[in-house]
């Protein structure tokens, strides 16, 4: 538990630096069976004009390339925030083997939150997977930011 407890303050710091350039802070970092960082992201679909460039996404092309393979098995994938679905799909395709989550995602998460894709039984890959990993800390790093969004809109002169 301890290192799932590093792994994801990793996550954290990248979600910050999502949050540092204006992006929804999520960070996620992928690790070998064997302890060994493969890939590591953050959001940036805005600065990229990527809607796919989820922290997940990111994380998985890194892990892609670094490994000349986009099978991913015996991985897992430590992330912020519950996945969508776009990146449990992808976590699929890659044969990651389990998601480590911190905060869930009330209105878009796929795992325990909304579609809970993985309970359907319909996919080729089991994919494990655990949230509530600094969920609090996860949790409070989205609020603050949309928060701070919020009051900025607030504060804005009217044009």
């Amino acid at each position: 538990m301890e290192s799932e407890k590093q792994w994801m303050q990793q996550a954290l710091v990248l979600a910050r630096e999502a949050a540092a350039h204006g992006e929804v802070p999520v960070g996620a970092v992928l690790v070998s069976a064997a302890g060994e960082l493969l890939g590591s992201g953050f959001n940036h679909p805005i600065a990229s004009h990527d809607p796919t460039a989820h922290a997940e996404i990111v994380a998985l092309r890194m892990a892609a390339r670094n490994q000349q393979n986009y099978r991913l098995p015996g991985s897992t994938l430590y992330v912020t925030i519950e996945p969508c679905t776009m990146c449990v799909g992808a976590m699929i395709h890659a044969r990651v083997t389990r998601v480590v989550f911190g905060a869930s995602e009330p209105r878009f998460g796929a795992l325990v939150s909304q579609r809970r894709l993985l309970d359907t039984g319909e996919f080729n890959h089991f994919l494990q997977y655990q949230g509530g990993v600094l969920a609090e800390e996860c949790g409070a790093l989205m609020r603050e930011f949309f928060k701070a969004r919020r009051d900025r809109k607030l504060t804005l002169p009217e044009a």
